[in-house]
């Protein structure tokens, strides 16, 4: 198996139980090993009362590039502690991308950074995640791929971008 199908492997199995992902209309755009990419549009319900994106969900939208970032290698992995900055406002319409790429992966423990931006390129936030390998996989290595384990997360909905080689 190669990096890459482990790193597919393992987004479509996580893909399979990320609720809230689902539920804000997250996309999964991009998975590679260390790194994913995730997009966002923001409706109408995820605007604050000072009429912008809530930060909470900016956040969620981060924390969810880093978890597929993190856990691309089939190792369970989850957030040990989590920053976020707000670098501009986030309005009505926009589709935020989260970028997500390991910048330290040592034992159990790996560093991520992610970047936010608007449609015009803009940053929004910059977040950085740390992560910490805990017991279990996404899935058994050993068995072959059902049909089940072949769901694409990033060409399951019919209005996804086309996906990035």
């Amino acid at each position: 198996m190669t990096e890459q199908d482990r790193a597919n492997r393992a987004a479509a199995a996580m893909w399979a139980g990320d609720k809230a992902s689902h539920a804000l209309g997250i996309t999964l755009d991009h998975i590679a090993p260390g790194r994913a990419e995730m997009t966002m549009k923001v409706r109408p319900d995820m605007l604050n009362g000072h009429g912008i994106c809530h930060g909470g969900l900016i956040f969620t939208l981060a924390d969810s590039a880093f978890a597929f970032a993190c856990n691309s290698y089939n190792r369970s992995t989850v957030a040990q502690q989590n920053s976020i900055t707000y670098l501009s406002a986030a309005k009505m319409g926009e589709v935020l991308t989260a970028t997500a790429h390991e910048v330290s992966r040592t034992g159990r423990s790996g560093i991520y950074d992610v970047c936010v931006t608007g449609p015009d390129g803009r940053q929004i936030a910059q977040f950085r995640g740390l992560s910490r390998q805990v017991r279990g996989t996404l899935f058994d290595e050993d068995l072959p791929q059902t049909q089940t384990q072949q769901t694409d997360p990033l060409h399951e909905r019919p209005d996804a971008p086309p996906r990035r080689p």
